[in-house]
């Protein structure tokens, strides 16, 4: 199997009209990936807040961004996030990514959610099963 994209991506595809449409840097020698995204209220849970199936979302494309772009072409088995303080909506957020460890059939990855001033908002870990060559 081979994952292509049609730009309909919730979080990525700049076709999708409700899609977050996130831009990622990658750097292909350090296996790392990141960008900068501010949350609009739409994907709020609490006011200001922003809702915990978005932070999710985040950190899962950051990762999965990274691992297609590094042409491991697999797909996610596992994610675990962890919330560490509330995300606040309207503030510019990093979110950074990289890859742990690859082997034959399973590539992992990590990544995180910080506010602009360095605070650690939410992290996630999640494993890749490769889908061949």
């Amino acid at each position: 199997m081979e994952f292509v994209s049609n730009g309909y991506c919730f979080a990525c595809g700049d076709k999708n009209p409700h899609g977050l449409k996130m831009k990622f840097q990658v750097d292909q020698e350090k296996q790392t990936i990141r960008t900068e995204f501010t949350v609009e209220p739409t994907y709020q849970g609490w006011d200001g807040v922003v809702h915990g199936g978005i932070i999710s979302t985040l950190l899962d494309e950051t990762m999965a961004n990274l691992v297609y772009h590094l042409g491991f072409n697999a797909i996610a088995a596992s994610l675990e996030v962890r919330f560490r303080h509330p995300t606040p909506t309207l503030q510019p957020l990093l979110i950074q990514g990289e890859i742990t460890e690859v082997h034959k059939k399973l590539v992992k990855a990590k990544a995180s959610l910080k506010k602009e001033d360095g605070i650690l908002l939410a992290t996630a870990t999640s494993s890749f099963v490769r889908q061949g060559p």
